[in-house]
């Protein structure tokens, strides 16, 4: 019996999971399209922004894939809009660091699309002229007609302490079929493209080039997934002090500068007496009395603001601490 207690032991410990590593986190910009915005122009009818779909299927995936912490676009087009920043401004480094720092994040995500097009053939019945016209538009026309959609995307992670670009990813997709167009069959582009603005929609994902966008994502999303141990591993830690007190509200004087966020959990402290070397004067030690939780709500760069909970009731100047 005792044996056997102690195989059933053994076992047990051998299967204890490991604790799971801490998830990198990252912000992802509005992939660039102006390398393909006359293509984007002639296949919808309009300039429609590919590359803010581009990213929301990109963040999608990245979210799934559980490697990264992604922050969410309503936070990072708010701090674009508090800075600023045009999207013009996304693909210089040094301004996707500085945003990387506001929001607190290990690395943005910057990114292009380089080719979003077709490559159609067309054997013409007949009227030369006018099938030539439709195969260039996508319209349909007269004829057996072949076509292939090609998407390539490619990206860059940079890091939010240096600027310095950590890694690089890229994504290809093709896909083709014959007697259909581009974006659906039969009809104009601008008619179909109605149903292909939102990117997310099984009705963009059915047709050709979105089979194509979806093959290019995927492929990208895996290799930036593989490049997450190049991201290194830094200790946070948070070191404020309390500005105001309002009820169970406080605002700190530290915010997404040094890399707090919506959710952390800091430590609210009354610093006591110091202890100072009797033979260098410094202080080697503070007494501390613990006064309670203090959970950020909101965030901006210089300050944060948080529900606090605790026995007793915190004033200006008080400690507010936190790590992660």
């Amino acid at each position: 019996m005792r044996k056997l207690s102690t195989v059933l032991f053994l076992a047990s410990v051998l299967t204890v999971p490991a604790f799971p590593q801490q998830k990198r986190r990252v912000a992802v910009l509005n992939f660039d399209y102006s390398t393909v915005q006359s293509n984007v122009n002639a296949l919808f009818g309009a300039n429609n922004d590919v590359g803010k779909g581009i990213t929301d299927l990109l963040v999608e995936k990245m979210v799934k894939g559980n490697v990264y912490s992604v922050v969410e676009r309503k936070a990072l087009d708010k701090i674009m809009a508090e800075q600023n920043l045009s999207n013009s401004d996304r693909t210089d480094p040094n301004t996707a660091a500085k945003l990387g720092r506001i929001l607190g994040v290990d690395a943005i995500v910057v990114g292009s699309i380089t080719q979003f097009g077709r490559d159609d053939r067309q054997t013409n019945i007949g009227g030369g002229a006018i099938g030539g016209i439709t195969s260039k538009y996508g319209i349909g026309g007269v004829g057996k007609k072949s076509s292939k959609a090609v998407v390539v995307l490619s990206a860059r992670l940079i890091s939010t302490d240096t600027a310095e670009i950590l890694a690089v990813a890229s994504g290809k997709g093709e896909s083709s079929r014959s007697g259909t167009a581009l974006l659906g069959s039969g009809g104009s582009v601008a008619g179909a493209a109605g149903g292909a603005y939102d990117m997310r929609s099984s009705n963009f994902a059915d047709t050709i080039l979105g089979e194509a966008v979806t093959a290019a994502v995927n492929q990208l999303s895996r290799e930036l997934d593989g490049s997450a141990q190049r991201l290194p591993t830094r200790k946070v830690v948070f070191d404020g002090l309390v500005a105001d007190v309002s009820g169970d509200t406080i605002v700190i004087n530290i915010g997404s500068k040094v890399g707090v966020k919506v959710g952390d959990v800091l430590q609210v402290k009354r610093m006591g007496r110091e202890i100072r070397d009797p033979v260098t004067g410094k202080v080697i030690r503070r007494d501390e009395t613990s006064l309670g939780q203090l959970t950020v709500t909101e965030v901006d760069e210089l300050s944060a603001v948080g529900r606090y909970l605790g026995s007793d009731k915190p004033k200006v100047g008080d400690a507010a601490k936190g790590g992660q």
